[in-house]
């Protein structure tokens, strides 16, 4: 999921692309190609696990969390490692992705490639945070720690919908 386009990522089955899509010379007829995926998508039976949108809303609710924590400590940019960091607004953005898929109707998406990404990237968020919260000063973790928590504990579960189109009012 990672650096993909919403419009243009592996899950999306609609045949109206908002994308130029280039011409490309070929054998297969490709309309029955697609529709022939289309049909057998339709046949298999993927099962959404019953956690997982809790999942993703703890993640969410995490990391929120984790950047104001940040935010409010006095930390210079050069302290907080910019590589690390910005994996963590990636999760963060996958995850709401994920949250919005979840939503959308049955057949509109590749369920299978959805499950497989997300399921991927909720897998990376331990090892990413640790590895950033160890590039942190030493002198940051305690104070991050306490208000981390503190943090945690004012937020609003309705606040790990914020950004997902169709679920925050400031976003569509």
């Amino acid at each position: 999921m990672t650096g993909r386009c919403w419009t243009g990522c592996a899950w999306y089955r609609s045949p109206n692309l908002t994308f130029p899509l280039p011409e490309v010379p070929t054998a297969v007829d490709l309309p029955l190609a697609v529709r022939h995926d289309r049909a057998m998508a339709r046949r298999s039976t993927v099962e959404v696990p019953a956690d997982l949108r809790a999942r993703l809303e703890a993640a969410r609710l995490d990391l929120l969390a984790l950047f104001r924590a940040l935010d409010r400590m006095d930390l210079s940019p050069s302290e907080i490692p910019q590589r690390l960091i910005r994996q963590l607004f990636e999760l963060d953005a996958d995850y709401a992705e994920a949250l919005w898929a979840l939503d959308q109707p049955p057949g509109a998406l590749d369920l299978n490639a959805m499950l497989r990404d997300t399921l991927a990237a909720l897998d990376q968020l331990p090892e990413t945070a640790k590895r950033f919260r160890n590039n942190l000063p030493r002198r940051a973790h305690p104070a991050l720690d306490q208000l981390e928590v503190t943090v945690r504990n004012t937020l609003l579960p309705a606040e790990a919908y914020n950004m997902v189109p169709g679920r925050d009012p400031q976003n569509g």
